[in-house]
């Protein structure tokens, strides 16, 4: 049928005097404007319109990986980077969901809860609720509040930027000793 309708408009345009354009080298391509008739938006009204919509809406967060970090000495980082609680509560978030959800779900625990203190003295149903979205709440919440609170009693404080400066072997070494994280975590 395809094949029917697209020989239907090659007899029309061969009726109708009409060529097939030929095709342009990309070279030339790339010159030339796509709408050479209209005037606007010039390139910097485009960038100023970007600008603007960021400045409202903040950048999406699908499109957040694809920033390269560019700092300057004029300009701060609103955000602290992420920390290596951070990335294990991430990594046992994202278990059996997808990376949408288990964004979410950092999201949301993070915005009611903002720093690991916080989440470690909240009652693991509020912790639940405020992870719900990434699925396995329970499972989950019952995982960070175990971790929380091993960390608090081996290390004295709720930080695992020490594993930073150990090898891949020791690194599992200590994380094994946790309830719910495994080789695969």
């Amino acid at each position: 049928k395809r094949m029917e309708k697209k020989r239907k408009r090659n007899q029309k345009a061969e009726r109708d005097g009409d060529q097939k354009a030929k095709s342009v080298p990309v070279a030339e391509n790339l010159k030339q404007q796509p709408f050479p008739s209209h005037s606007g938006p010039t390139p910097q009204e485009c960038l100023d319109i970007r600008d603007t919509l960021l400045s409202l809406h903040g950048l999406p967060p699908e499109l957040a990986k694809y920033r390269k970090s560019q700092q300057t000495d004029d300009t701060v980082n609103p955000e602290p980077p992420e920390t290596v609680l951070d990335g294990l509560v991430r990594t046992i978030l994202s278990q059996n969901t997808t990376e949408t959800n288990s964004q979410k779900a950092f999201v949301s625990l993070k915005s009611l809860f903002p720093t690991w203190e916080h989440v470690h003295d909240a009652d693991t149903k509020d912790l639940e609720n405020a992870i719900r979205c990434g699925g396995l709440a329970p499972t989950k919440a019952s995982c960070i509040k175990n971790l929380l609170r091993c960390l608090l009693e081996r290390k004295g404080k709720l930080c695992l930027e020490y594993l930073r400066d150990l090898s891949v072997d020791q690194i599992k070494a200590e994380l094994s000793v946790f309830k719910g994280i495994g080789a695969k975590t």
